[in-house]
């Protein structure tokens, strides 16, 4: 297995706080790695101490294999949560500029540019100001500047804030023809619905500390099933009133049914059949969101 990426045991302090607490990741070549928690959780720390703008006081990153060094800069891609483009100067000008310093030639930056403007269907941004253009398309020049020197690694934090769903769409279409190019991308984000279409291991921290980790196809499993949709062609009578179901919830074309591990599902699709056409019947495994908020509810308490 390759791990172009692996943070061993990495802690921070900043004074008497700590700010990350004995993280380990590993993250494969062609894998996005979901890294998750609330603000002040550690994820932006663990982010800069991975491109090497801060260094662990404990730990070691590898990237291929080694300890930072000056390739570094070429070998990794950033795109930052917080917007980092200077809006009075052309979009040419600022990304061949940062194209140049990641050690690609004028002309290389050139043609990637352009090659990436017409992907994004935006070609005539070339010769505008960044703050001509609208918070979205900001966006996209600014991944522009992260991906336009072709890194191995890639390192996005919030990359979808401020879009509207067209272009969180193409920008997610986009970050997954990176991984299955063979990019390792560790990826932070709030909305859990992105971790789950686009990660399959995840990291989730709480006040500087690892509280889940691991595949996410398997945390879920091992987490109970509490929810049923049920959806009828006609009203069914007397759900609450069997074994291990919790709470039913009405719907506009069905129910959405809470159970406990005393449940029969079985028998509430009995119940069902009894009394009407079935559209679907579905015993639905948890959320991410849903698991967040357990995790992290309960590390509050």
């Amino acid at each position: 297995m390759t791990y172009p990426l692996t943070v061993e045991n990495v802690s921070k302090q900043y004074g008497e706080k700590t700010a990350v607490n004995a993280i380990h990741l590993r993250v494969q070549e062609g894998e996005i790695y979901g890294l998750l928690g609330a603000n002040g959780a550690g994820k932006t720390t663990t982010m800069r101490m991975v491109l090497g703008l801060i260094y662990p006081d404990q730990g070691h990153i590898l990237w291929k294999g080694k300890g930072y060094r000056e390739e570094l800069k070429t070998l990794m891609g950033y795109l930052p949560e917080e917007r980092g483009l200077y809006p009075k100067i052309k979009v040419s000008e600022q990304i061949l500029y940062l194209a140049e310093l990641r050690g690609l030639s004028r002309k290389q930056a050139e043609a990637e540019l352009k090659a990436w403007l017409d992907r994004f269907d935006v070609p005539e941004y070339y010769n505008k100001r960044v703050e001509e253009l609208s918070k979205g398309n900001q966006q996209k020049i600014q991944f522009i500047a992260a991906v336009i020197h072709n890194p191995d690694i890639l390192i996005l934090d919030e990359a979808f804030s401020g879009l509207d769903p067209v272009n969180v769409e193409l920008l997610k279409k986009t970050v997954k023809s990176l991984r299955d190019e063979g990019k390792t991308i560790l990826f932070s984000s709030h909305r859990m619905e992105h971790v789950e279409e686009l990660c399959e291991h995840i990291c989730i921290l709480h006040r500087s500390n690892t509280i889940l980790q691991g595949s996410l196809k398997e945390i879920k499993s091992a987490f109970p099933k509490e929810k049923i949709i049920l959806q009828t062609e006609r009203p069914v009578e007397g759900l609450e009133q069997l074994q291990g179901v919790t709470a039913v919830e009405k719907q506009q074309n069905g129910y959405q049914i809470r159970i406990d591990s005393t449940a029969d599902p079985q028998q509430i699709l009995q119940r069902a059949i009894e009394q009407s056409t079935i559209h679907r019947f579905q015993i639905m495994e948890p959320t991410l969101n849903e698991i967040f908020i357990q995790k992290v509810g309960n590390a509050h308490e």
